[in-house]
C-alpha cells in the first residue's frame, strides 16, 4: 500500500514504541502515587512534561496532557468559556476541524454567542474580521495554524497581535495538530494562550496529546476527579503516551529541516506529475504560505468516492478531507467555505505525504492515479 493519508494519522517513528513499552511493564506505577513504584513513573510523566514544554517556548506548568486533539480543543474552547470570567462568547473560522465546530455549535445550542467568520478562495481569514466578530462578551477566538485539508497555514501571530490590541482580555486558542512536523511552533512568537497538538500527526501514538495552557489563564475542566495536571485535567495518567507524546515529538523538531525540505520535494514532485498527466486538474491548494505535505486537488467530473474506492483497490490510500467525516460522500465544509459549490467539493482529493514518504512511492501513485482517471474519463 502507497500511503498518502498522513493527514489523518502516521505510522510510529523509529524508536517511539520502545521508549513507551516499559511503562506498560516494568515501570507500570500510577504517577499519582507516593511509594517507589509511582515515582518512577511520576519522574518519567515529568521529564516528558518538560520536554515537550521546551519544544514550544513553554514552561513546565503550562502543559496539560489529553487524549489528543479533540480533548485539547475541546477543553481549550469549552474551558475558557465555562471559566470564571463572564465572557461567554467564542469567535471561529470556518474552516476549522470538527473538533473546534462541532464544540462552537455545542456552545450555541446551549446559548453561548457564537460567530463563525468566513474565509477567501485560498482558505485564510481575514484578522480584521474577526477583530470586527469579537466583542466584550467573547471568551476566546479559535483560529488554527495549518489547515487539515488544504494545508493553508495562517498568520497567526498576526492575527493574535490584531486581536490582543483590540482586546486584552481575549483568549487566542489554535489547533496546531497538523503543524508541528512542518512548522517550528513557539508559543510567544505566536501569542497564543492555548494550543493543542496531538502525537499521531507525526509519528507518535493515538490516544496521546496535550494542551498548552499560558500561565494565568483560567479554565473549567471537562474532566473532574482526582485533581491531577493542577485540576485541570482529572484521570489516572497515561504515562506511557505522555513518553511517546515527547519522543515523538523530540523525534520530528530534529527531523524538520529535512521533513520541510524533502517531503516537500516529493510533494511537488507528484503535484507536477498529475497536474501534466490529467487534463482539467483544479488545485484546491494555495499555491504560497502552505504546508510541505498537503496536496489538495480537483478532478472535474470524477466522484472522488469513485475515484477514492478505486485507487483503494489499486493500492494508494488516501482521502477526501477530514478523517472525521464519515466518508467520501460527504461534502468537505473547508472546501466550500473556500467558494467550491458541493458538486466541486465531491470531486476533490486530498493527498497529504509523511515523514517517511519516499520519491518511488510518490512516482507510483501518480502513475496509477492519471491511469485510473483516463479509465474512468
Amino acid at each position: 500500500m502507497i500511503y498518502l493519508d498522513h493527514a489523518a494519522t502516521t505510522p510510529m517513528r523509529p524508536g517511539v514504541w520502545d521508549a513507551m513499552a516499559p511503562f506498560a511493564s516494568e515501570r507500570f506505577g500510577n504517577s499519582s502515587g507516593i511509594h517507589d513504584v509511582s515515582r518512577r513513573a511520576k519522574n518519567a510523566l515529568e521529564e516528558a512534561r518538560e520536554e515537550i514544554a521546551a519544544m514550544i517556548g513553554a514552561a513546565p506548568m503550562e502543559i496539560v496532557f489529553t487524549s489528543g486533539g479533540t480533548e485539547a480543543d475541546n477543553l481549550a474552547i469549552k474551558g475558557a468559556v465555562w471559566g470564571p470570567s463572564d465572557r461567554r462568547g467564542v469567535v471561529t473560522v470556518a474552516t476549522e476541524h470538527e473538533a473546534v465546530l462541532e464544540t462552537v455549535d455545542v456552545l450555541d445550542r446551549f446559548g453561548s454567542p457564537t460567530r463563525i467568520v468566513g474565509v477567501d478562495h485560498r482558505g485564510r481569514v481575514d484578522g480584521e474580521e474577526l477583530v470586527a466578530a469579537s466583542g466584550p462578551e467573547v471568551a476566546v477566538v479559535s483560529v488554527m495554524l495549518v489547515n487539515n485539508e488544504t494545508g493553508a497555514i495562517h498568520d497567526l501571530a498576526g492575527i493574535t497581535k490584531m486581536m490582543k490590541d483590540h482586546d486584552p482580555g481575549v483568549l487566542v486558542h489554535t489547533d496546531a495538530v497538523q503543524a508541528f512536523s512542518s512548522e517550528e511552533i513557539d508559543v510567544d512568537r505566536l501569542g497564543v494562550d492555548l494550543l493543542s497538538i496531538t502525537a499521531h500527526k507525526f509519528g507518535g501514538p493515538k490516544g496521546a496529546g496535550s494542551l498548552y495552557v499560558r500561565e494565568g489563564t483560567a479554565l473549567e475542566p471537562l474532566l473532574h476527579g482526582g485533581g491531577q495536571e493542577l485540576g485541570r485535567r482529572s484521570g489516572t495518567h497515561d504515562v506511557a503516551g505522555a513518553v511517546g507524546l515527547a519522543t515523538s515529538m523530540r523525534a520530528a523538531s530534529d527531523d524538520r529541516g529535512r521533513f520541510v525540505a524533502e517531503v516537500g520535494r516529493i510533494r511537488d514532485r507528484f503535484a507536477s506529475r498529475i497536474d501534466a498527466g490529467i487534463e482539467g486538474l483544479v488545485i484546491n491548494s494555495p499555491a504560497d504560505d502552505v504546508s510541505s505535505h498537503h496536496f489538495n486537488v480537483r478532478i472535474p467530473g470524477i466522484r472522488n468516492e469513485t475515484l477514492l474506492v478505486r485507487m483503494d483497490r489499486a493500492g494508494v490510500a488516501a482521502s477526501a478531507g477530514s478523517a472525521c467525516q464519515s466518508g467520501a460522500a460527504e461534502v468537505s465544509h473547508v472546501l466550500e467555505a473556500m467558494g467550491l459549490s458541493p458538486d466541486e467539493a465531491r470531486e476533490s482529493v486530498r493527498f497529504s505525504f509523511g515523514w517517511n514518504s519516499t520519491e518511488e512511492e510518490a512516482d507510483d501513485a501518480a502513475s496509477i492515479l492519471i491511469d485510473l482517471v483516463e479509465e474512468l474519463r
